[in-house]
């Protein structure tokens, strides 16, 4: 008993409480999130749309969400991370209730964009408002829990949204939007605004917001780990679009596909709070490095599945490369990101997923259509395999980056609004933004 007490106190004690309500609407939310995981079935079985039309969706979601990100990284360092997170989250309620009575494929390729739009922008405000408020120490395992109550909502999720849909589509979206609003109204009333402004010397890399996107364009290390992000992204985010589909051609129901999927949330709430513990200490650049091949693989191994377990044994592959690769993500991002800039630095990183999210299903779709089902999982295995070579390489300059930020950071002096200005519309346009969260990152 005293192993386990002290056990439990590594994981989870001396974390702040801002942290544990942010935690506990990232739970609700994903205890809603039917929408992503089902919409591919959706569109094809409920609403006989073709499986290009469906990609076309989904990549407008996609689309929407880098739009998204965009404009949620500069507001959140402008305009604070409260005031984002709540009008995100209301106004993707809205989309979620709107797209799931929208009946033209065009009403439902413009609910899909809007959605995106909505739902992305409250990533950036979320990830910076988790690294204000928990101190560097403690962020491997807080980001840890925070995936952990992820992947427990969406393996409850996955798995009852499959038997919801037998009661009507129509249902999920009112859940989820509900889910959302909930979250929106617990992080409102009970996490202070943690947007914090500079004090002392300005120092390069983290300068004023009035040069964010030359900052960051001139961040080649942090760009080249957007990058291998992206190419992750593109392999990992085919369980949404084109899994469902390719189980769909062997004669599998949805309900099967949210049992097998719900596998992959199952097994990051039984072994991630495991996980930092299994690679505190050990090379960043070899743990995502080992996340991307382990990933690879089991995509890949998804091209020589037919049956229930086969597709269920693919699933258990790829989810431990997920497992070692989001909070070593996490941490890494928190580390490069400046101060000053810490919103529009996660946008940008967002707007990899979002990127993804657009190219994935089409591309997918693509060569699936024009070179077969195995040519497109053998492509997420080769795709793995070099986002792993590439982690090997990039990964000592990214360290020194890290190590640069961390010997010349700025002081701060947290901040509680009492009210919040009204963002300025040209600097949400002309600034790049700054996580699917799982779409879940």
């Amino acid at each position: 008993m005293r192993t386990v007490r002290g056990w439990f106190q590594e994981t989870a004690g001396g974390l702040p409480r801002a942290f544990w309500y942010l935690w506990t609407g990232t739970l609700i939310n994903r205890l809603g999130s039917f929408i992503l995981v089902f919409l591919a079935i959706y569109l094809t079985q409920e609403r006989d749309f073709s499986a290009s039309q469906a990609g076309l969706v989904i990549g407008l979601w996609g689309v929407g969400g880098a739009v998204g990100t965009t404009v949620g990284g500069t507001l959140t360092d402008r305009w604070g991370r409260r005031p984002t997170l709540l009008t995100a989250h209301l106004g993707a309620a809205t989309m979620m209730v709107a797209l799931g009575l929208a009946r033209p494929l065009w009403a439902v390729a413009v609910g899909a964009l809007l959605l995106g739009t909505f739902a992305e922008a409250a990533r950036p405000a979320f990830g910076a408002m988790m690294v204000d408020v928990v101190p560097e120490k403690d962020r491997l395992r807080a980001f840890s829990l925070n995936y952990w109550a992820i992947n427990l909502g969406f393996a409850c999720a996955a798995v009852l949204a499959g038997f919801a849909a037998q009661a009507g589509y129509l249902l999920l979206f009112l859940v989820d939007a509900t889910t959302t609003v909930v979250t929106a109204l617990i992080i409102f009333t009970r996490v202070r605004e943690t947007r914090a402004t500079p004090t002392g010397p300005v120092v390069r890399g983290a300068s004023a917001p009035a040069g964010a996107l030359r900052t960051i364009l001139a961040d080649r290390v942090f760009l080249g780990f957007v990058a291998l992000n992206l190419l992750a992204a593109l392999v990992f985010l085919q369980h949404i679009s084109m899994l469902p589909i390719a189980m769909g051609d062997s004669g599998l129901s949805p309900a099967t596909y949210g049992s097998v999927i719900a596998l992959n949330g199952v097994l990051i709430v039984v072994g991630q709070l495991f996980v930092p513990r299994l690679i505190r200490g050990r090379s960043r650049s070899h743990v995502l490095a080992l996340a991307a091949l382990v990933m690879g693989v089991g995509f890949g191994l998804t091209a020589f599945a037919d049956t229930v377990w086969l597709y269920g044994l693919t699933v258990l592959i790829w989810t431990l490369g997920e497992m070692l690769n989001s909070p070593s993500n996490a941490t890494l991002i928190a580390e490069l990101s400046p101060a000053a800039l810490r919103g529009r630095y996660q946008g940008v990183f967002s707007l990899s997923w979002q990127l993804a999210g657009a190219a994935a299903p089409i591309l997918g779709g693509l060569v699936r259509e024009h070179a077969g089902n195995s040519a497109l999982w053998l492509g997420c295995a080769g795709i793995g395999a070099v986002a792993a070579v590439a982690h090997l390489v990039s990964g000592p300059a990214r360290e020194r980056r890290a190590a640069r930020l961390r010997a010349v950071g700025t002081p701060v002096t947290p901040v509680t609004a009492t009210h919040t200005p009204a963002p300025e519309a040209a600097e949400a346009a002309a600034t790049s933004p700054a996580e699917p969260v799982r779409v879940g990152s």
